[in-house]
């Protein structure tokens, strides 16, 4: 396994349309140990292959419970879940808010609204169809990376005004990083 470099705005990968993976193969496997790994670091809950450059229709999430601070034994929970080719078949009209980040827009939060329900389709790490109803931080999350495959962010859904302000926040962070 090995941490990859996550790719950040204003790169243009971001705005790339991901293929579909064809076989679930070795290839797809190491990518997906590489993500987990790489996410688990930054740290995140979600993150789409090409976020780490690789254009491919491949998502890996983990909601994880946090370890409890009371005990300096106890590790997060972890439950990974890898989503390959998936597709929202339906969602429900109810859309709710969510102050959403992206590992692609370090430190930068904003509220989006998506909707509350979605039916997903998607093979796992074996080739194997799923189809499921899901709701709450999954279908939000789920929804979050999927626009990735699309070239879409979540800064995308925000009005221009914030977008901007988003943007320029992430610019001056840059430039005081840089100087230090």
């Amino acid at each position: 396994m090995a941490l990859l470099p996550i790719v950040e705005v204003p790169d243009p990968r971001l705005r790339q349309i991901s293929s579909p993976v064809e076989t679930v193969d070795g290839e797809v496997k190491s990518l997906v140990a590489d993500m987990f790994e790489t996410m688990y670091a930054a740290p995140g809950i979600g993150l789409a292959a090409i976020q780490v450059g690789v254009p491919r229709r491949i998502l890996v999430i983990d909601l994880q419970e946090p370890a409890d601070p009371e005990d300096p034994e106890s590790k997060p929970v972890r439950d990974p879940r890898v989503f390959i080719n998936p597709e929202i078949v339906e969602h429900s009209d109810h859309d709710v808010p969510y102050t959403e980040g992206c590992l692609s827009v370090p430190d930068q939060y904003a509220e989006v609204d998506r909707p509350d329900r979605i039916r997903a389709r998607w093979l796992d790490l074996d080739g194997k169809s799923h189809d499921e109803e899901i709701t709450g931080l999954l279908a939000t999350c789920l929804q979050h990376e999927m626009d990735h495959l699309e070239g879409v962010l979540f800064i995308d859904h925000l009005s221009r005004l914030k977008r901007e302000m988003i943007l320029k926040k992430l610019a001056k962070q840059r430039k005081e990083l840089a100087a230090a």
